[in-house]
């Protein structure tokens, strides 16, 4: 059976999902590998293992009675709660990806590990932080996403994709490109055995990092400045 606490507790673990659905929604939309499933089970599970971290220990000195031990039970819960934020590193790992010289995935991983934050914040009954922290890493996100110059600048870069075996890709790509208001100025096209090499020359605004354009194709790929 259930007792308060413990459906307190249940709560904690459903606002802490919460919050990380509210921070992998502007991942999702931007295309990025870890999205709302991703950030909702990333605060769920560090909002439990604070719990336990937090609470499990309470009895620990009535169990040790029960067993006849007669000497002083010392627990350290914080144990618990240190090995998220180094557990959490390897996920973080898993979404940076390196493409030749450009490395892509870097804010996604630091959102999971924010999250996680988040979620131990909450899982701790730090409400009004956890929640706090998700709108300021949100609007952080949003914000730092906007062209904040007066005049927009852009820098002419090559994108390069190899190995592509299907028809009508070239069209695809200027598609996606235009959705970004990246501007094609060439496109030229290489036949190998693997399949088509192509090389796009394109017009980056300042504001497209490099692994929004990269997360387009699902071919190996890679973009470096003209210059």
């Amino acid at each position: 059976m259930f007792n308060t606490i413990e459906f307190v507790y249940i709560i904690r673990i459903i606002v802490a999902g919460l919050c990380g659905i509210v921070v992998g929604l502007e991942r999702k939309n931007r295309s990025k590998e870890a999205g709302i499933r991703t950030h909702f089970v990333v605060a769920c599970g560090a909002a439990i293992i604070m719990i336990v971290s937090k609470y499990a220990f309470f009895d620990a000195q009535e169990i040790a009675k029960i067993a006849g031990v007669n000497a002083e039970v010392r627990v350290d819960p914080s144990r618990i709660a240190s090995t998220i934020a180094s557990g959490i590193g390897f996920l973080g790992a898993g979404m940076i990806f390196v493409h030749k010289n450009t490395i892509s995935g870097l804010t996604t991983a630091a959102g999971i590990w924010a999250t996680s934050g988040i979620g131990m914040a909450i899982g701790s009954g730090m409400y009004v932080l956890g929640i706090g922290a998700t709108f300021v890493i949100l609007i952080a996100q949003i914000v730092l996403h906007l062209n904040i110059h007066k005049k927009d600048t852009t820098e002419v870069k090559i994108f390069t994709v190899i190995g592509v075996n299907e028809e009508g890709y070239k069209e695809y790509i200027e598609e996606k490109l235009s959705e970004r208001k990246i501007v094609l100025q060439s496109t030229s096209i290489e036949k190998t055995s693997e399949g088509k090499n192509y090389i796009f020359t394109v017009e980056v605004p300042d504001i497209v990092e490099p692994d929004d354009i990269i997360s387009l194709s699902k071919y190996d790929c890679s973009i470096k400045s003209a210059l």
